[in-house]
């Protein structure tokens, strides 16, 4: 099986994914990371360098790669995956795929990404919580169609790690 976590940057994918495969004792991709060693270019740069048409394509390529696995695999998608080309029907066209949406609400991502905008490109150049909250809320307008979706929407508002992790094991039963 392949548990694929989708959701907005700061969703916890990653710390969730890394959890939840532990215990499941599954590898653990994170799909950014995966391409950034495949490219051997971090995705800062494979933006700037090579353009994002470039990176969208080397994306969903690396995605297909990694679903085409045998492998019991949990992987965390970056948090645009779902939307670009044809990434999302790539993911339910693989039956051994189960899809999940850690779904946190703007004020609490806002309250996350505040803590980590400079190691985030993206957002690193926004100033204040209220540049951010404009700046998620427009990107989660247009990609909540995406990620509601997916086969499981958790939403993690003031839950633990664990018990985040046990409601997605509660739903592979």
């Amino acid at each position: 099986m392949i548990v694929v976590l989708m959701g907005y940057m700061g969703s916890g994918k990653t710390t969730i994914g890394k959890n939840l495969a532990t215990i499941l004792n599954y590898s653990f991709l994170d799909l950014d990371d995966y391409i950034s060693e495949k490219e051997s270019s971090i995705i800062t740069d494979l933006f700037r360098n090579k353009g994002e048409i470039y990176f969208r394509k080397k994306e969903s390529f690396y995605l297909n790669e990694i679903l085409s696995s045998d492998e019991d695999i949990v992987l965390a998608l970056g948090g645009g995956t779902p939307c670009y080309g044809n990434n999302l029907n790539l993911l339910f066209s693989r039956s051994r795929v189960r899809l999940f949406y850690l779904k946190l609400s703007i004020p609490l991502l806002v309250e996350r990404l505040l803590k980590e905008k400079e190691s985030r490109p993206i957002i690193s150049h926004l100033k204040t919580a209220e540049e951010l909250t404009e700046f998620i809320g427009k990107h989660l307008f247009e990609r909540t169609q995406y990620y509601n979706q997916a086969h499981h929407i958790i939403t993690t508002d003031f839950k633990s790690q664990k018990d985040i992790v046990e409601e997605i094991l509660m739903s592979l039963i």
